[in-house]
């Protein structure tokens, strides 16, 4: 049975602690990575990484039939799968403010395990490798400076664009897709109702 609420798209973590506390509750859909779900998530959640949602959207859409929140890290890629699954006609979705971060800086409940570091951090430790890196290169190779500075336009485009291509490589490496379910799992564990 489908549940249409009249909740906001956009949810506070206060409003989603509020609204788990009631019975018929939404489902929670982590789209982060398979190490960052492992680190730490929102107990109940169900792991549905970005890349396998916007892949199997249409799939994973039939098994989503009460209302849904999707939650990552800030909220960014939470709104791609909101946008990819708004486009399967899935019209009872929800995003999580702030992602895990605003739910954990509210006091919000989190399963901990361990995992790797989030897809932020990542990037940052890359983009400031081959930055510094370049400009130590452009010591002895001067050309070597326009590696920073592609560096510095791909970050300029991605604050513009509110998407990350590195984050998207990073998050297609092996120690990112560890414990990666596979679609008939996720589609199993959704028929099989709440976790």
């Amino acid at each position: 049975m489908t549940t249409v609420t009249t909740r906001p798209t956009t949810l506070t973590a206060t409003d989603l602690r509020d609204w788990l506390a009631e019975p018929a509750g939404p489902r929670l859909v982590d789209v982060r990575t398979p190490a960052e779900f492992a680190a730490s998530h929102i107990p109940g959640s169900y792991n549905v990484p970005l890349p396998l949602l916007e892949e199997h959207r249409r799939e994973l859409a039939e098994h989503l039939d009460d209302d849904v929140v999707l939650v990552c890290r800030s909220g960014a890629r939470a709104s791609r799968a909101e946008s990819a699954l708004a486009d399967t006609g899935t019209d009872h979705l929800h995003v999580l403010d702030g992602g895990i971060t605003a739910w954990e800086s509210a006091g919000g409940d989190v399963v901990a395990g361990e995992g790797g570091w989030d897809l932020e951090r990542q990037v940052r430790l890359v983009a400031g490798s081959i930055v510094l890196t370049g400009i130590l290169a452009s010591t002895v190779v001067p050309q070597a400076k326009w590696l920073s500075a592609g560096i510095g336009a791909g970050l300029t485009g991605a604050a513009l664009t509110n998407t990350c291509a590195m984050g998207a490589l990073l998050s297609r490496m092996p120690h990112n897709r560890r414990h990666e379910p596979t679609p008939e799992a996720v589609f199993a564990q959704l028929r099989g109702g709440r976790n």
